[in-house]
């Protein structure tokens, strides 16, 4: 996996990049994929309520099984995939029985190796276990929230975590943040970490690659009237000497925006900041 540049032949050829990944199949599965609807950011009335959505390329949906619960029973990776709708890869498992089904592809993980989830599994790349199971100091990924929920933590591309300590009912996890939390032993992870690490340094070069992913242009605040947005207006280049604001008024730099949760808040030994 490597960053692939382009000569300079034009202003946008420049500053173009690719990621080289190693991916082997380019269409998904059928049965594990259906097509995506898209709403252009608007609600049901035909109003824009999230800007800066819409056109781009058709994307598939595919469903990755974040729960891993078919325990004991090894799987195959028959192929790492491409997906549109996240930045870390995706392999394609078949377990002995014949079932196919998508999990977030660790780094590391090829074609032919096989994985297997529960308890009884070795403490190897692509397995999946219960925090309780799995050695101090051990990168994993996919971590869940509550046992049998499914992963929710550690899911992009390059990230990995570690076991820091286990007291009582609970395992001390070290986030990519830095954040120290508790999570309970009977939750699972995946040993390994998220493949696709150099995502974050591709360069797309040009505005048009940025609307192939859906995204449409957006304007400076600054660039508008005082009608438009609280920091237009002005002779000149001028934000009227005011923090910086959304256009509803918002302060956008330094305002807390996590909600007051007592209840998970008890389980953060160490903020990320």
């Amino acid at each position: 996996m490597a960053i692939k540049k382009y000569k300079p032949t034009s202003p946008a050829r420049r500053f173009f990049s690719v990621n080289k990944a190693p991916v082997t199949k380019t269409k998904p599965e059928k049965s594990l994929s259906f097509s995506k609807k898209k709403s252009g950011g608007r609600n049901n009335s035909g109003r824009i309520t999230a800007r800066h959505r819409g056109g781009g390329h058709r994307k598939k949906i595919r469903i990755v099984d974040f729960r891993r619960d078919k325990n004991s029973v090894p799987a195959t990776v028959k192929a790492i995939e491409y997906d549109p709708n996240r930045n870390a890869l995706l392999a394609l498992i078949s377990y002995k029985d014949g079932e196919k089904r998508y999990i977030i592809a660790p780094e590391g993980l090829q074609v032919g190796d096989t994985v297997m989830s529960g308890d009884s599994a070795q403490i190897k790349i692509g397995n999946c276990m219960t925090l309780a199971s799995i050695p101090l100091g051990v990168e994993i990924h996919g971590i869940e929230l509550a046992p049998l929920k499914g992963a929710k933590l550690v899911r992009g591309a390059g990230l990995s975590c570690q076991i820091l300590a286990k007291e009582g009912k609970y395992a001390h996890i070290k986030m990519p943040s830095g954040e120290i939390r508790l999570i309970d032993l009977r939750c699972r992870a995946t040993i390994g970490k998220v493949s696709n690490a150099l995502h974050s340094s591709i360069s797309l070069g040009k505005a048009g690659r940025r609307r192939h992913m859906g995204v449409r242009p957006y304007v400076r605040g600054v660039a508008m009237n005082p009608i438009d947005h609280p920091m237009g207006g002005g002779e000149g280049r001028s934000h009227g000497g005011r923090q910086p604001a959304s256009p509803w008024g918002w302060l956008t730099k330094g305002r807390k925006t996590r909600k007051r949760n007592k209840s998970s808040s008890k389980f953060i030994l160490k903020r990320r900041k």
